[in-house]
């Protein structure tokens, strides 16, 4: 049982820095967005992965802030200073969540960024809410068709291992906010280990109130929906050749997603794709490789436009 000393609320988010913080309404619920940048920029959009919140972007959104764009990391459902429903962690409303923080912000369309299970909501985007989404950038996140390979067989050994533990009800969410467990997968996935002060302000976020709980659900809805009417919709539904630029970042020493594996769908379901690959990194590519993470996304960016 965790002591109630150790328990944190959503402040613990509300970082600062070069940002400034705002809750904006989408969906029926309260998002926290990190903010940056021009008002009248163009917008990108950045959403984190498993066991992470905003601050997975801390290096890029100083800098693509600079370069000119309205930036806004946002915590997804369930995360950090964002609200906590009971229900809604499936990868479509995650997509109606994101299209009504663009609208909130005052703007029709965003480039979507997103690392690991936010990359895979970002690729649902494009297929999802077309009207709102201008470009896709997806960081150590395969498309999500699973037209060429399934999704455990995207995985490494230890990735399908760690997914299959995540399945089991409770325990999963007890050792999240209890022992070490997201360090430990921090380490599987990266190939160098992440700054100590971030994985401490992780562990703090997995402390709020069913914060451990949400984050496990939208990967158990990835597994358990495949054989359902709703996985089937969904897939279905995200196997659609997309026009708009896409970006896939892979890290070349990643510990959870298959390296060799991981460009076949989105290369085939679009038409302005680009892929490369980070040399000596891992899964976390915002953090593990900043400055070569940042680079490709300013590079890309402008072809957004």
């Amino acid at each position: 049982m965790t002591d109630t000393a150790d328990v944190a609320d959503y402040s613990s988010a509300l970082l600062d820095g070069p940002w400034r913080h705002e809750f904006v309404p989408a969906n029926g619920a309260r998002f926290h967005v990190a903010l940056a940048g021009p008002e009248r920029g163009p917008l990108v959009v950045l959403l984190h992965g498993f066991g992470q919140f905003w601050w997975t972007w801390r290096h890029q959104i100083p800098a693509l802030a600079e370069a000119g764009y309205r930036v806004a990391a946002m915590d997804l459902r369930g995360a950090a200073a964002s609200d906590k429903p009971p229900s809604g962690y499936d990868i479509p409303t995650h997509t109606r969540d994101v299209a009504g923080v663009v609208r909130s912000l005052g703007h029709g369309r965003a480039v979507v960024v997103g690392c690991g299970l936010g990359g895979t909501t970002a690729w649902s985007m494009a297929a999802l809410q077309p009207a709102v989404t201008a470009a896709v950038a997806a960081l150590s996140s395969p498309h999500p068709a699973r037209l060429h390979t399934p999704l455990l067989a995207q995985l490494t050994p230890a990735g399908r291992r760690f997914v299959a533990f995540l399945q089991v009800p409770s325990l999963p969410e007890r050792r999240l906010r209890d022992t070490d467990l997201i360090e430990r997968v921090f380490a599987l996935g990266a190939a160098t280990p992440l700054d100590a002060t971030a994985v401490a302000h992780y562990r703090t976020m997995l402390r709020i109130p069913f914060a451990a709980h949400t984050a496990v659900e939208a990967t158990r809805w990835l597994v358990r929906s495949a054989p359902r009417p709703d996985g089937r919709r969904y897939t279905a539904a995200v196997r659609r050749v997309l026009a708009l630029p896409t970006l896939q970042v892979h890290g070349a020493l990643d510990g959870i997603v298959r390296r060799d594996r991981a460009d076949a769908d989105g290369a085939a379901f679009s038409r302005d794709f680009r892929f490369e690959v980070v040399d000596g990194a891992g899964h976390y590519l915002a953090e593990e490789a900043p400055r070569a993470a940042t680079e490709l996304l300013l590079d890309w960016l402008p072809a957004t436009r």
